[in-house]
């Protein structure tokens, strides 16, 4: 049975977007119910920087339909500042919110920092024995030396994920590779690009076409290893994210909503 795909972006608050995604117009505060008409997942990036308020969960939850997803990041405090030692009591309240989302939790991204090696193997042995039951785990690295088979082993034993960032910090090649040895039953996929100085987030700057679709062919391949497979694009990718998300959408066969079937008012016509 193939995976389920959930594609599309890193956050969806980018007032660049009104015209070329979002509806001329519409309010910062309605961006969320119109980015759920086009992509049936988000990654929220703020919660790495301060685990958000209750409402917040639950606004998002209301402005969303049933099948949609919400990753989140696991805030710095614990990947960054205490490098996965301690903080028991921020991961408790963090997975206690995160829980707000029910059925549209998709997972949870521990992003780590480029510093954090396999001389730190142990504090990350230690950590995902801590993560609770019911939420589903992503480990990013950014230090190729944790791409290999004993770092698999431990992420398997612990029903954790790996999530593989096409960025400055790991060959493209490498990703590749380890895309192909899935730790648990999600993948998790993230294109970030290596942050050129952009003047907006409005339209493609970038063409990866190419770098899209062998990512496209990775991915079909890994659908039938895995229950579902997450993936979201930043604006540095291409320069236009929404648009990279489609690009992929449309390579893995899968439905796309043009930015005009959003407008209410050209539809009627």
């Amino acid at each position: 049975m193939d995976a389920t795909y959930y594609v599309g972006t890193q956050g969806w608050s980018y007032p660049d977007w009104r015209g070329p995604f979002y509806p001329e117009g519409t309010s910062s505060s309605r961006y969320l119910s119109f980015y759920a008409k086009a992509f049936t997942a988000v990654e929220i990036d703020s919660s790495f920087y301060a685990v958000p308020p209750a409402s917040h969960f639950l606004a998002w939850y209301d402005r969303t339909p049933g099948t949609f997803r919400f990753t989140l990041k696991l805030p710095g405090e614990l990947t960054h500042a205490l490098r996965l030692r301690g903080g028991d009591e921020v991961l408790a309240t963090f997975c206690k919110r995160a829980e707000l989302l029910e059925e549209k939790l998709g997972a949870v991204l521990v992003q780590l920092p480029p510093d954090f090696t396999p001389a730190d193997r142990p504090a990350l042995e230690r950590f995902v024995k801590r993560l609770p039951p019911g939420i589903r785990f992503a480990v990013e690295f950014r230090h190729g030396g944790w791409l290999e088979e004993r770092t698999y082993e431990t992420l398997r034993a612990a029903g954790v994920a790996q999530a593989l960032s096409d960025g400055p910090w790991i060959e493209r090649e490498r990703l590749m590779e380890a895309a192909l040895s899935p730790t648990a039953e999600i993948s998790y996929f993230r294109w970030l690009g290596d942050r050129p100085q952009l003047s907006d987030y409005a339209h493609i700057r970038f063409d990866r076409s190419a770098e899209i679709q062998g990512w496209a062919k990775i991915l079909k391949e890994l659908s039938g290893q895995v229950q579902e497979i997450y993936g979201f694009f930043n604006n540095h990718y291409e320069g236009h994210s929404p648009a990279s998300a489609r690009r992929l959408l449309e390579r893995l066969g899968q439905p796309v909503t043009d930015p005009d079937e959003l407008n209410p008012q050209l539809s009627l016509f």
